[in-house]
């Protein structure tokens, strides 16, 4: 239990990492006004579902999907 807790806190790490990256990224790239926003909309949402997803998988309630980190 204890190394799927660290395993599932350093998956939260590295996703937000990526995401503040893709986020800056998105900032970085010159593109109109409409485009920007819902790319980080979508970021915020993509990434959202994954750490639901990731979280439901710790407490065993998804079953399947990598990587396994409740058992």
């Amino acid at each position: 239990m204890f190394t799927s807790l660290v395993l599932l806190v350093v998956y939260i790490i590295v996703l937000a990492l990526v995401v503040g990256l893709l986020h800056y990224l998105i900032d970085a790239i010159p593109v109109q006004e409409p485009f920007n926003r819902w790319a980080k909309l979508a970021l915020l949402v993509v990434s959202v579902l994954i750490i639901i997803f990731m979280l439901l998988d710790f407490v065993g309630v998804v079953d399947g999907g990598s990587p396994r980190l409740g058992k």
